[in-house]
């Protein structure tokens, strides 16, 4: 509706039920306000700060799409104003800035570029896996989480930056990343703290931020200088010019790489993270990925040919994004007086919308909205129930959906498949953890679990070696 239109007031669910649900269970309490909006535009009053909150997959459509000018991001919410202060200006910013970035980066995330170097991704993987089979061979447990982050550190970096940071560099940056994602949580528990107000974790953010810099900034500073042939990103945005014909420079350089690689990073590991804990509380999904991993991949290596077959796979990991998107909120800013929903937005208000919420809503998914079901995603039944298509937005929407789907979903697909295809895991305590407040949707705890290899002739767990 434009912004010239008349609305009404939102519903406000009041403070004395909110704030206490927010603090004491940040996610259930934006699912619990989310289902008592019944889908429409309301307030969640918490204290000084009440912003709006938009679950309609419509009104979704409207804030991201068809008027984020509207809404942009908004460099004065919490998230945001973290997020600028690691990444700067460039991709995950507004205006002409953003879309110089954009325009920059979009080519190198074409399904065709991407799709080219699967098999170069699948055997930086395979090489990083190998380490797990010491680990099956003393019968120790793992965090999960720390195995998912180095072999997406093996896949990443190398995708990103070829051989220029050595691995214990791109252990060290994934490290600083980690801080800097748990850093930022206090600043998102209290939005409405000015930024220079000091809270616990900025020393930490701060410091972590020069981590990353000391080690990326002299390679971007050695790729300007010699770009090289290679084809990694990095090489590739090192020859790569403007508009106008200029090179990039150092700050758009450092900024939109700190961003993409955090982003992709961030996203797959922690995505992944989730997947074990829901096998172990599914054994009739996890018997039919077994089954059809163990079908197409038989036991090799994982290869481009594979994908194709691997359907229900990526079935799984659909429906693992719809209850566990890694980006679980995006606050927006309302640039200008509006109505949405038929309700008003003053100029300056902020309005979230939560992928998490609108996922978990049975006004769009039904009675078994919060139920892990692969089957919603099967060939065929996708999008035949009718549901609006934002009702289903993991990676965002509109002009600032993620350019790192297409490579999140490949590389995702090839973890799980090189994964199940060589061990069997047991989950030292099999319940789902809670997720907690940061960032990205990341478990509460650690996910620790026992890694047993697969025998390649019965396809069944091979006893550890050494352990009785």
């Amino acid at each position: 509706m434009s912004s010239g239109a008349t609305g009404a007031r939102a519903r406000t669910m009041p403070a004395r039920r909110a704030l206490p649900a927010v603090v004491r269970d940040t996610h259930r309490a934006l699912v619990e306000a989310g289902n008592w909006s019944g889908g429409e535009v309301v307030r969640i009053g918490l204290g000084v700060s009440r912003p709006y909150l938009v679950t309609d997959p419509a009104h979704v459509q409207e804030v991201l799409q068809d008027r984020a000018a509207t809404y942009p991001r908004g460099d004065d919410t919490a998230l945001w104003r973290s997020v600028r202060k690691l990444v700067g200006d460039g991709i995950l910013a507004e205006g002409e800035v953003w879309a110089a970035s954009r325009r920059t980066l979009a080519p190198l995330f074409r399904p065709t570029r991407v799709e080219a170097m699967v098999d170069a991704m699948a055997d930086s993987i395979g090489t990083a896996v190998d380490a797990l089979d010491a680990v099956a061979d003393a019968g120790t447990t793992v965090d999960i989480g720390h195995e998912l982050s180095r072999i997406v550190c093996a896949s990443i970096m190398r995708l990103f930056f070829a051989d220029r940071i050595p691995v214990d560099d791109a252990l060290r940056i994934m490290a600083a990343q980690e801080t800097v994602v748990t850093a930022m949580a206090p600043r998102l528990l209290v939005p409405f703290l000015p930024w220079w107000f000091p809270v616990p974790g900025d020393r930490r953010f701060h410091a972590a931020v020069q981590a990353i810099d000391d080690i990326l900034l002299p390679v971007l500073r050695a790729a300007l200088r010699d770009p090289g042939a290679g084809d990694d990103v990095l090489s590739t945005l090192a020859r790569a010019r403007t508009a106008d014909g200029r090179p990039l420079g150092e700050k758009q350089l450092r900024d939109d790489l700190v961003a993409m690689v955090g982003v992709s990073t961030e996203t797959s590991y922690v995505a992944l993270t989730w997947l074990w804990p829901v096998l172990a509380g599914q054994p009739e999904v996890a018997d039919r990925l077994y089954d059809e991993i163990d079908r197409v991949v038989a036991g090799g290596p994982v290869r481009a040919e594979h994908l194709p077959d691997l359907v229900y796979t990526r079935s799984v990991l659909d429906e693992l994004l719809r209850l566990y998107p890694a980006g679980w909120i995006l606050p927006r800013r309302a640039a200008a007086d509006d109505v949405l929903g038929g309700v008003r937005i003053p100029k300056g208000a902020t309005v979230i919308l939560s992928p998490y919420v609108t996922h978990r809503m049975p006004r769009w998914w039904g009675e078994t909205a919060e139920s892990f079901d692969p089957d919603r995603f099967a060939p065929g039944r996708a999008g035949a129930d009718g549901r609006h298509r934002y009702a289903y937005y993991p990676f965002g929407a509109g002009m600032h959906r993620c350019l790192g789907e297409h490579l999140f979903t490949l590389e995702a697909v090839l973890i799980v498949a090189t994964l199940l295809s060589r061990f069997r895991f047991t989950l030292a305590d099999p319940r789902v953890p809670d997720p907690r407040v940061a960032t990205s949707l990341r478990p509460a705890r650690a996910v620790r679990l026992t890694v047993r290899r697969v025998s390649p002739s019965t396809r069944r767990p091979e006893p550890a070696r050494g352990v009785r």
